[in-house]
């Protein structure tokens, strides 16, 4: 079984793993409370995955 997002892609995008867990969070609760959604579609089912899907787009970046 693979899972997407892989890690690597996501490493590439956000380097640190916590800054990663944290990003994701946040955003799988904006998309559960708002439903607004960035991408037009998505692989996976469940809120944490979209989130990371949108990482790995581009779509969802840290602020510095």
């Amino acid at each position: 079984m693979m899972l997407y997002p892989s890690i690597d892609k996501l490493n590439e995008k956000v380097p640190s793993s916590y800054s990663l867990i944290i990003l994701a969070s946040k955003r799988a609760h904006e998309m559960q409370e708002m439903k607004n959604y960035h991408l037009d579609s998505y692989e996976s089912v469940k809120p944490v995955g979209k989130a990371l899907e949108e990482v790995v787009s581009g779509d969802l970046t840290i602020k510095e």
